[in-house]
């Protein structure tokens, strides 16, 4: 079955057209994603799918699954908008908008929250009063689902571990997670109710001091809290730029903010690592993936330096080299280190596969 992948973003909309036997058979980026004549032009160019699987961020309590689209699920979807008010409605419009394109063509849901649906009640829970936890979902969802499963297949691959090994996998780009993996299965991660808690990342805080946040509220509005945490903060908020390149450019040079920003977003991550290691009793491979995951050796080189103590040590020779799909371990670490490229493409292509199967 080929799977046309639809995955919406705020300002952009990728298309890839994957083959029967998971080969990327050609793929767009659209910098004007809702544009009705500029979808249908580029849809032109990647004909021939059976199937359309869409990358949806939030599915709420109810979808732990990919689900094929029909009204109810549509509605659904609409409703979970308050979740994620910055992603969904993003997707919500490329789904309408393919949709008319290609009427004929069955279309499934794929969720970045499904992954973590595995999550136990200690992992997932939010210490709140139990009236409030009873009125709402006020729980941890998890992010970035979709790109731990796919590393959750394929760092075993890379590292020469079992299925059945624990991952501690690394999604590192404009938004950041972690999640530890066990036998394939997540059983923590960093993002929680919102994709604004956990690491730091390019323009969002990540973990902050609720109290803080309270603080603000008396001396901001709403929408200004929200912008400064979602947009203003991060990388962007420490050293004046939400690009790591730049950040780890300007640190070498010794610029004071941006090796401050270096500093807080390698503490964090390190920690962070620490924190999923601890959830699994132990790793046994160490993945990075994502933008900086992927093209930030000096990154990988932070992470990894002092996490000696649970088994982690990298060749710097083959950290500098690689790119994706790598093993960077040194010769006699415990703990396989492995680049792994993101193809949150062939995860989605896979999941809808399996939907349309089952229904």
């Amino acid at each position: 079955m080929r799977v046309l992948v639809v995955n919406a973003g705020s300002s952009t909309l990728k298309l890839a057209l994957i083959s029967e036997s998971d080969e990327l058979e050609g793929s767009t980026l659209l910098e004007a994603p809702y544009d009705d004549r500029a979808v249908r032009g580029a849809l032109a160019q990647l004909d021939g799918a059976h199937a359309v699987g869409h990358r949806v961020v939030h599915g709420g309590e109810r979808f732990t699954a990919a689900a094929p689209i029909d009204e109810a699920v549509l509605e659904s979807l609409r409703e979970l908008g308050e979740l994620a008010p910055l992603h969904q409605p993003p997707a919500l419009a490329a789904l309408e908008i393919v949709s008319a394109a290609l009427p004929d063509l069955p279309a499934v849901a794929c969720f970045d929250t499904a992954f973590h649906a595995t999550l136990g009640a200690a992992a997932r829970t939010y210490a709140l009063p139990a009236d409030w936890r009873e009125r709402w979902p006020l729980r941890r969802f998890g992010f970035h689902g979709l790109s731990h499963a796919w590393v959750a297949r394929r760092a075993p691959e890379l590292a020469g571990d079992s299925p059945a090994a624990r991952i501690v996998s690394c999604h590192l780009g404009a938004g950041a997670s972690l999640c530890a993996i066990a036998s394939g299965r997540s059983v923590d991660t960093t993002m929680g109710f919102t994709p604004l808690e956990g690491l730091v990342m390019a323009t969002r805080s990540g973990d902050v001091d609720p109290g803080l946040v309270l603080w603000l509220a008396g001396r901001l509005s709403p929408s200004e809290l929200a912008t400064g945490l979602e947009h203003e903060s991060g990388l962007l908020g420490l050293a004046g730029s939400a690009d790591m390149r730049t950040v780890l450019a300007r640190a070498g040079d010794g610029d004071e903010r941006a090796v401050l920003a270096l500093d807080v977003y390698s503490h964090r991550l390190r920690a962070g690592i620490a924190a999923m290691a601890a959830s699994l009793g132990g790793m046994d491979v160490l993945a990075f993936t994502g933008g900086v995951g992927e093209h930030a050796p000096e990154v990988r080189a932070r992470a990894a330096a002092d996490l000696e103590f649970l088994g982690v040590a990298i060749d710097p020779a083959a950290n500098r080299s690689a790119a994706s799909d790598a093993n960077i371990s040194a010769a006699d670490a415990s703990v396989q280190t492995v680049v792994v490229s993101a193809r949150e493409d062939l995860e989605i292509a896979r999941q809808t596969r399996e939907a349309l199967l089952l229904r």
